[in-house]
């Protein structure tokens, strides 16, 4: 297990004070690192968490930074004994520019064995990165996988081994508690302490937001009896602490940054200039007819009423929105004995036919809530291991002439994985099949996956990022270029995005 990890930097908002970050370290508690900041009047240092006792133990601590923003995007250096890191500010109410992760890591641990270079897609950031600054981080899910779990840990490894009836009413014993709480301990320290990674998360705030593989796989799409089981929930309990310690830098709830007010999870609003960031946690209260309460949807709507003067809204979505269908295969896998490997994973999804309720209500509210506020609105999503273009286009307000163009318009950006590979070639034949059927979600409102722009395919199969860069410039226009950087491939796939009122 590395010993130390960090720095880990998370974005805090951005107000009148200035551009707040946090920096997070792990290490032991006798040889904490020193942490300085010019450019910051002040620093708030609090311990987060201690991890195991005497000198063995490891503390972790995050140390809050406000940066004062001016007309122009500034670098600002910070140093952590005696190691010099660096950040950039944008100017003043400038849109950022932003990097969209998912899936860092390896849900099998036989694919490990087929990649060359894990972290080649990290590599590749650092590079853009040096080329043009991201100044924020966005990790739509799968930060960790914790799927060696059921092998790692002895507690669960005999857990495992009785019979169905038997594990839903085991109790949760202090040596699963204790076994569990190390192996996620561990988890983070390990996965987030490669060079490559912790290169990055060093240099650009992070936004982050879990996905089942951080809890463990198909968390919340299991039968209920398995779902709220002792061991379950512990591990849920477990996972949860460390999502929120390592993820988000906080030590409780009521700490924990941009969380909206009045919800049970962790769904977040940020405001950047003339952009929001809309950060949906799926998880944390998801079963498998819920995706997320009445009280978590009601917290994102009064958020999104309270945006004025926004020009484009980001919804970071970790399950795409717009996706292929497959209730059908899920009907047949859920009508035939015994539980089917992929079942949870397609009951994870938006057009499972338990969560489509839910998704076309969040359609309607953001298609209405653009056309209102003449604000574009784009998803981005992750998880499915490939990249591709979605697109919800509505013609149910061009009865009226006010109606802005481009409101109508929901562009979904999917980019996974960084680290995970694509599915086999087989399953990439089958989306590009069956990838250009057009959904009619409501009456006037379609989906659809479209080809990349000046390609005919829809899906990159192969490891991928994505930017986000605003036009820079004396007349910008107020477009942002979607870049997807591929393994293999020199230069992007790009999408233009333009705001609402623009053709």
């Amino acid at each position: 297990m590395s010993k130390q990890l960090g720095p880990i930097l998370k974005f805090l908002g951005a107000d009148d004070d200035g551009w707040h970050v946090s920096i997070l370290l792990a290490a032991p508690a006798a040889s904490m690192p020193h942490v300085a900041c010019p450019a910051s009047e002040s620093i708030h240092a609090t311990l987060l968490a201690r991890h195991g006792s005497g000198v063995d133990a490891t503390e972790v601590r995050s140390f809050r930074l406000a940066i004062p923003q001016t007309a122009f995007e500034q670098r600002v250096r910070y140093d952590v004994d005696g190691a010099v890191h660096s950040f950039v500010v944008p100017a003043r109410g400038a849109a950022p520019t932003c990097a969209y992760t998912s899936c860092n890591g390896f849900s099998d641990p036989k694919v490990i064995k087929k990649v060359r270079e894990p972290n080649a897609m990290w590599r590749r950031m650092a590079e853009r990165h040096g080329a043009r600054a991201h100044h924020l981080l966005l990790m739509g899910g799968d930060q960790v996988y914790s799927d060696n779990m059921w092998e790692d840990v002895d507690a669960l490894r005999a857990w495992r081994a009785l019979p169905a009836d038997a594990r839903d009413s085991a109790p949760f014993t202090e040596t699963m508690r204790a076994q569990v709480d190390a192996f996620y301990f561990n988890l983070y320290m390990e996965r987030w302490s490669q060079p490559a990674v912790a290169a990055m998360m060093a240099q650009a705030p992070t936004v982050m937001m879990w996905d089942d593989h951080d809890i463990f796989d198909g968390w919340g799409s299991y039968p209920d009896a398995q779902q709220h089981s002792a061991v379950y929930q512990g591990i849920y309990s477990v996972a949860r602490h460390y999502f929120r310690l390592f993820q988000l830098h906080a030590a409780d709830d009521a700490s924990v940054a941009l969380r909206l007010p009045g919800q049970p999870g962790y769904s977040q609003g940020i405001r950047a200039g003339e952009c929001a960031i809309l950060v949906l946690d799926l998880r944390s209260e998801r079963t498998r007819t819920r995706v997320m309460s009445d009280e978590a949807w009601q917290a994102v709507y009064t958020w999104l009423e309270e945006q004025h003067g926004c020009r484009h809204l980001f919804v970071m979505s970790s399950i795409p929105v717009v996706h292929p269908d497959f209730s059908t295969l899920e009907t047949l896998l859920s009508a035939l004995p015994g539980r089917q490997e992929l079942e949870d994973d397609l009951q994870d999804h938006w057009l499972s036919r338990t969560h489509r309720q839910e998704r076309l209500r969040l359609i309607h509210r953001l298609l209405d809530w653009a056309a209102a506020r003449r604000t574009r609105v784009t998803v981005l999503s992750g998880d499915v291991h490939v990249g591709a273009l979605g697109v919800i286009e509505s013609d149910r307000h061009h009865r009226s002439p006010h109606t802005p163009v481009n409101a109508d318009v929901i562009n979904q950006l999917t980019s996974s994985g960084i680290v995970h590979p694509a599915p086999p070639a087989m399953a990439l034949f089958y989306l590009e099949h069956v990838g250009g059927r057009v959904e009619t979600v409501d009456r006037g409102i379609t989906a659809t996956m479209y080809p990349f722009p000046g390609t005919s395919h829809r899906y990159i199969g192969a490891r991928n990022y994505l930017s986000l860069e605003p036009d820079t410039g004396a007349d910008t226009g107020h477009r942002i270029w979607a870049n997807w950087w591929v393994e293999g491939e020199e230069q992007p796939y790009t999408k233009a995005i333009h705001p609402v009122g623009a053709e």
